[in-house]
């Protein structure tokens, strides 16, 4: 018998200065359950029923704040903020002014800097309705915050449905001219644990953008067609991730962006649907933004342990949907500057799904 939704929550820890943090627990109807903290908006679990029924965290986190604020994280569960993904030499010009930015990647910026918004407390506020159950989050970024121009204020709402679709919708607002580029960037296991190179995969685009050694676009928007990025038909992550590619060895292994099929610019669309043949388990993949990176955790090396799991290395995969890396350096990408008067938009989620009661949806376009 199916239950109401609900949320609790829970003292998860304290940062080094005291701050307390809350951990909640969003439960659907269903009983698909997302933990998810105030600290840098993580979410540390999720928990998805099989064919069988059989529920399993299908994330990659911890069991307490410990680990997220004294190992080398990368980037768990977290939200992304001010700029997703890479920026050149962390430099950027607007309006005849350049500014500097931390370079945390090498010679380039990552994920907002040493601090991103994966890093900061946010204001948080339940909510519960008939059919859903969320948490409200809100983040004011000071101007200079990592570099960055502008008063930045950041609300983030994560909605539960009970149709296990889990929402993320990103808004904020400048005082000033500032790129902003909003993300979340979980691990996925479908399996739970183990490799993640069976999972079939499907990415709805036609063309990727290459990059450089460090990573950064090099502009061209290059068809998939032919190469190991053709993920058009599902396509197990591993059949050609060892293939001798220089693309592939840039990035020792994927961590892509693909340029999304879209109907129209901002169609809230499906962009990438990933089976786990064993388990049936399936993750589909929608949003507004007209990018995707695709990262098949070529850096996670077992150094890593929670939740009663060593993060092996591709024991997890990323799907953060963008505009594209670099793009205010990159003239020909669409823009990621927000100035003051207009409100940055998007919204993305993950539907929970098994093979059983999906079979009916077409797989792609």
């Amino acid at each position: 018998m199916a239950s109401l939704p609900s949320i609790t929550d829970e003292h998860f820890g304290d940062l080094p200065d005291g701050t307390g943090i809350t951990l909640y627990t969003l439960t659907n109807s269903q009983g698909l359950e997302a933990k998810i903290m105030n600290y840098g908006g993580v979410i540390t679990s999720l928990k998805a029923p099989d064919r069988n029924g059989n529920f399993e965290n299908i994330v990659h986190g911890f069991d307490s704040l410990t680990p997220y604020i004294e190992e080398q994280v990368p980037y768990f569960g977290a939200l992304i903020g001010r700029f997703g993904n890479r920026i050149a030499g962390g430099k950027f010009t607007i309006d005849g002014e350049t500014y500097q930015l931390d370079t945390n990647n090498g010679a380039n910026h990552l994920h907002g800097g040493f601090e991103g918004f994966d890093k900061k407390v946010w204001a948080a506020t339940p909510f519960k309705t008939e059919s859903t159950v969320g948490l409200k989050l809100f983040l004011e970024s000071a101007d200079g915050d990592q570099g960055y121009p502008g008063n930045l204020k950041v609300n983030v709402t994560y909605t539960l449905t009970n149709d296990n679709e889990l929402v993320v919708d990103f808004q904020a607002t400048t005082d000033k001219a500032t790129p902003v580029n909003l993300t979340q960037h979980s691990y996925f296991n479908l399996a739970g644990e183990g490799t993640i190179l069976d999972h079939l995969m499907m990415i709805d685009a036609d063309k990727f953008t290459p990059v450089d050694e460090a990573l950064i676009p090099t502009g061209e928007l290059r068809p998939v067609a032919n190469t190991p990025f053709d993920f058009r038909e599902p396509t197990p992550i591993g059949a050609r991730i060892n293939q001798e590619n220089q693309q592939l060895a840039y990035g020792q292994g994927y961590d892509h962006n693909f340029v999304l099929n879209k109907k129209a610019p901002g169609a809230f669309e499906l962009a990438a649907r990933v089976v786990e043949p064993d388990s049936g388990r399936v993750l589909e993949v929608r949003t507004e933004e007209p990018g995707i990176q695709f990262y098949s955790g070529n850096f996670l090396d077992g150094t890593l342990k929670g939740q009663g799991r060593t993060y092996e290395y591709r024991s997890g995969f990323c799907l953060e949907p963008q505009h594209f890396p670099d793009s205010p350096n990159q003239p020909d990408f669409a823009s990621t500057i927000l100035r003051p008067g207009e409100e940055y938009s998007t919204r993305m989620s993950y539907t929970f799904l098994t093979q059983d009661d999906s079979a009916h949806n077409e797989i792609g376009r």
